[in-house]
């Protein structure tokens, strides 16, 4: 086991990160997962500029410059996967940050590109699109009782999902069993983002 901290949005951090990787792992990786990410909620004509960059440089443009110099290295395996941390915003309008949403559409297309791209060098690609899950960073929003009923709600298995369930739904798309799976944004949401509208009760 090891362990390295790199500020993915910094470049000399990332080309430091990635040399040390290759100095450990003699120039061949298996896995790649990117799962970074944060969010600015506010209403879109609010973002300032900064904001905006510091959204994009991390969510986004991080995780493609680690793609590409992890190339080499995932190509050297023979046998290799990427796995990107998208987010169920980036299939529906969840009204809350459109520039995280922006971030991770784009990482969607990002995926589906580099799926075929990079197939004939043995590399799959797929990104997992979670909803609300008990992480420390979700439960600061999920305290509010009020807004933590709204996403039950709006959930047809009428929970928040588990860390759990999303490490083992990334640990399937790197194993053999996924072999022939690439090129998917495949969400883990209870179903939030199939759930369309729902009329009330009254009227059914």
């Amino acid at each position: 086991m090891t362990g390295s901290v790199c500020d993915v949005a910094d470049e000399a951090s990332r080309d430091a990160f990635v040399y040390e990787v290759h100095r450990k792992f003699k120039g061949s990786v298996n896995i790649l997962v990117s799962n970074v990410g944060f969010n600015t909620r506010k209403p879109t004509t609010q973002f300032t500029l900064q904001e905006y960059r510091a959204l994009m440089e991390t969510n986004l443009e991080s995780s493609f410059a680690l793609c590409q110099k992890f190339h080499p290295l995932l190509k050297n395996a023979k046998d290799s996967c990427v796995v990107f941390n998208s987010s169920v915003a980036s299939l529906v309008s969840i009204q809350s940050g459109a520039v995280y949403s922006m971030t991770k559409g784009a990482m969607n297309i990002l995926t589906k590109y580099l799926a075929c791209e990079w197939a004939g060098d043995g590399i799959r690609v797929n990104a997992i699109a979670p909803w609300y899950i008990n992480t420390p960073l979700a439960k600061q929003v999920l305290r509010n009782a009020e807004y933590k009923k709204s996403v039950i709600d709006a959930t047809p298995m009428k929970r928040v999902g588990e860390p759990h369930e999303v490490g083992a739904t990334t640990a399937f798309l790197c194993m053999p069993a996924a072999s022939y799976v690439t090129g998917q944004v495949l969400a883990i949401d209870g179903g939030f983002s199939v759930n369309g509208w729902k009329p009330p009760a009254s009227k059914l």
